[in-house]
């Protein structure tokens, strides 16, 4: 049974509470956030602009959707910005308006809202663990001309994984030839310096949309900030006259004015990730108990074969909290997801897993 209400991670609150601690005492391995915290240009600005909040943010977000087409390079008239990539998604599914829409599983679980709210029919299609949880391609046998609709996430939430540039390109052609909106989302691609996702491909793809965050990367949940590309000019305007104005705060428009142009913390932060993924990976493939995918994202996926332990409550003793997958489609209380942190905190999380696994026999 699942410990908390909350179907995401990062629910630092509600799990403080089950132990009568403060959420600041807890490590949080549930969320997938860059550990070095947000670029010290961005604190800086923000500090220097305290002001912002004072008056209205501009209703277009001008310089914004210019910083993030320039970033990208891209027309402007191809890029909608919102508050956080969640509202992206509903944003694009309420403009595509799609009736018969495929979702791969497990996967995010604000995709499967945005249609139900929609009024989508959702055909699932299921990954399967004896293939690695990896997209195959079976899945181009799966679309069909009745669908309109396809969300892939690569990497994939939860497992991490990326699919390869030659089955990604097949499924986009045989999407077009279909008529079917491709959707993909990248939150998580910013972490994987070696490939540059699809949106060079947008032009010449009409069907073809990119999701994209910039909370994770760069440390700003808590400010929401996230945006859509796509080649298709028209709908992207339908979509920027359907949003709520000033649906982005003065300081996320900001941050996303900044942020882009910090080098030194993008470097920074891609060999972090080099170092402590492999460590962190090579370390609890070592622990008998558990299995591991070998994710390219800030965070790796593992099933705990210890039937004895109940593996999130446990490391809750140790105050660290990891993310239950309990509640992905397809998946049971024996998967969860752990991100990528400081060599420190990852140490932390490695001591705790030897003492919570240490008198377990794997079952068979």
């Amino acid at each position: 049974m699942a410990l908390f209400h909350s179907a995401h991670g990062g629910n630092t609150h509600e799990a403080a509470a089950l132990l009568g601690i403060a959420p600041e005492q807890l490590l949080d391995f549930s969320a997938n956030i860059n550990p070095a915290g947000m670029p010290d240009s961005l604190r800086q600005a923000l500090g220097n602009n305290l002001s912002l909040a004072e008056r209205y943010p501009d209703v277009e977000y001008l310089r914004l959707h210019q910083e993030l087409a320039e970033h990208h390079q891209v027309p402007l008239s191809w890029v909608v910005a919102g508050n956080g990539e969640t509202e992206a998604i509903f944003a694009l599914v309420n403009t595509l308006a799609p009736r018969n829409a495929m979702l791969v599983t497990p996967g995010f679980a604000e995709y499967r809202r945005a249609l139900t709210l929609g009024g989508s029919r959702i055909t699932e299609f299921a990954l399967r663990e004896e293939e690695g949880w990896q997209i195959t391609a079976r899945l181009l046998d799966a679309l069909t001309p009745s669908l309109d609709c396809l969300f892939l996430c690569t990497p994939n939430n939860p497992t991490g994984l990326l699919p390869d540039d030659a089955l990604l390109h097949a499924i986009v052609a045989r999407c077009k030839t279909l008529g079917i909106a491709l959707i993909l989302d990248e939150a998580f691609m910013d972490f994987i310096p070696h490939r540059t996702g699809f949106i060079p491909h947008l032009a010449g793809n009409p069907h073809l949309w990119v999701l994209r965050s910039l909370t994770k990367f760069y440390a700003i949940p808590g400010l929401r900030l996230g945006y859509v590309l796509g080649s298709d000019a028209e709908t992207v305007t339908r979509m920027r006259a359907a949003q709520m104005p000033w649906s982005i705060n003065a300081f996320a428009a900001l941050a996303g004015e900044v942020i882009l142009h910090d080098n030194v913390y993008q470097q920074a932060s891609w060999q972090w990730l080099a170092a402590e993924r492999p460590r962190l990976l090579t370390a609890l493939q070592a622990l008998p108990a558990l299995t591991v995918w070998p994710g390219e994202a800030n965070y790796l996926f593992l099933r705990c074969d210890a039937p004895s332990v109940a593996l999130q409550r446990a490391l809750l003793e140790h105050y660290i909290l990891i993310r239950s997958c309990e509640n992905y489609p397809g998946l049971d209380g024996r998967y969860f997801r752990v991100a990528v942190r400081s060599g420190e905190e990852n140490d932390r999380l490695i001591a705790a897993l030897h003492a919570v696994l240490s008198d377990t026999t794997p079952a068979r």
